[in-house]
């Protein structure tokens, strides 16, 4: 594998959630990445090593940054072997370092992932093995380089993981709830909102706060990767430039602007998530910027319009509510009285509940809450008497 310099152009790939995609390629092309092409669950651009870092440490809703570094036909279990083999390995890990690889299979002669993966880890062990009379050993868990192959009609993509660990475990969270949502969930749905970062922010459930911090992260100009606590992938690499990171690094906690940028407010029934809220806000360093408080959301009022309401209430999935159908009334009946002059977005994968809130969607976007299938449902709270009937699905 022939070494770029550290301003040569590369292909990059950023994989992320369905239904995302179109807001990371925007997260992309602010990074200035050129050819950003959307995919299925994918993002595909062209960058520097600049801007590899960059993508990992601003990025809200990317998974993981992936660097290609070889693709294939592969139609049998020989010409996989053979092909992984004509990888230089020695370049991209010494003997001395553990890896893993993970595998995804879709559409190919070959049925399991594992048994790609194992298959993989056999070409690049017995090159060393044949080189040396050794060879690296395999870590699942904390690997110093961290394989990603994709395989699709037997086309294998062979990629270094960057990320190492998966961007959306930012590192701020300390406490959660029963079912807490996914950062880079909440990140994309805030993004689905078209949120200004100006007007007000109302979480009217929040649970332990995720939508409120996502939400600061973004008015505050807060790169969410300066949160974490593991290294990135990339650190482990032969290229690695740390001059070039440290100065990414620099420059990003430069960016975060410390004075309020816009009302961020979060109501919970329960005492102990409003506490929890509260710690992951304060270990976010945001408790200055966040207002939570202990309150049942239909005795509240929205602050002065316009604003954003976004909400995740239950679905009767993880967590139960006594008369679902009931709950979903309540709650449109709430945001039709006390929240004129918003826009609502209520994240939900209980689509017949969702028929109950009684108000016109003016948008529905489907998306997947883990294995669950959901829609983000968007109402425009109009001023004065304009009214609609109609069902949310």
């Amino acid at each position: 594998m022939a070494k770029k310099t550290q301003n040569e152009n590369f292909n990059i790939v950023a994989t992320t959630l369905f239904g995302l995609e179109e807001v990371l390629a925007e997260e992309l092309r602010e990074l200035d990445m050129e050819f950003v092409k959307v995919g299925n669950r994918v993002v595909t651009c062209s960058g520097n090593l600049r801007q590899l870092y960059e993508a990992n440490l601003w990025c809200r809703t990317a998974i993981r940054i992936l660097k290609p570094i070889r693709q294939f036909k592969a139609l049998d279990e020989k010409s996989l072997y053979e092909q992984v083999q004509k990888t230089n390995w020695a370049e991209i890990m010494d003997l001395g370092m553990t890896f893993a690889i993970d595998a995804v299979v879709s559409h190919s002669t070959f049925e399991h992932s594992l048994y790609v993966s194992q298959l993989t880890k056999d070409a690049i062990v017995d090159q060393f093995r044949a080189k040396t009379g050794e060879r690296p050993s395999v870590d699942r868990v904390r690997p110093d380089i961290r394989l990603n192959l994709h395989m699709h009609d037997n086309l294998v993509t062979l990629s270094l993981d960057s990320s190492g660990d998966s961007l959306h475990r930012r590192g701020y969270r300390l406490q959660t709830n029963v079912a807490p949502l996914n950062e880079v969930l909440a990140a994309g749905i805030i993004g689905l909102s078209g949120w200004d970062k100006k007007s007000p922010l109302v979480d009217p459930m929040c649970g332990s706060g995720t939508f409120l911090i996502e939400a600061a992260l973004m008015a505050q100009n807060m790169a969410p990767g300066l949160f974490r606590r593991d290294p990135y992938g990339f650190e482990k690499w032969k290229d690695y430039n740390e001059q070039i990171f440290k100065m990414v690094w620099d420059v990003a906690e430069a960016k975060g602007k410390t004075t309020a940028q816009a009302q961020i407010i979060g109501y919970d029934l329960d005492a102990d998530y409003v506490e929890a809220a509260r710690n992951n806000i304060e270990n976010a360093g945001l408790e200055n910027i966040i207002e939570v408080q202990k309150a049942d959301f239909f005795e509240t009022n929205a602050p002065q319009a316009p604003g954003v309401v976004v909400m995740n209430p239950p679905y009767n999935e993880r967590i139960q509510s006594d008369d679902i159908y009931e709950l979903y009334k309540k709650i449109g009946d709430t945001l039709k009285n006390n929240y004129q002059g918003y826009d609502a977005f209520v994240f939900t994968g209980n689509l017949d509940a969702a028929k109950n809130v009684g108000l016109r969607t003016s948008r529905r976007v489907p998306l997947f809450n883990g294995s669950i299938e959901c829609r983000l449902l968007k109402y425009e709270l109009y001023r004065g008497s304009r009214k609609g009937g109609g069902e949310a699905e």
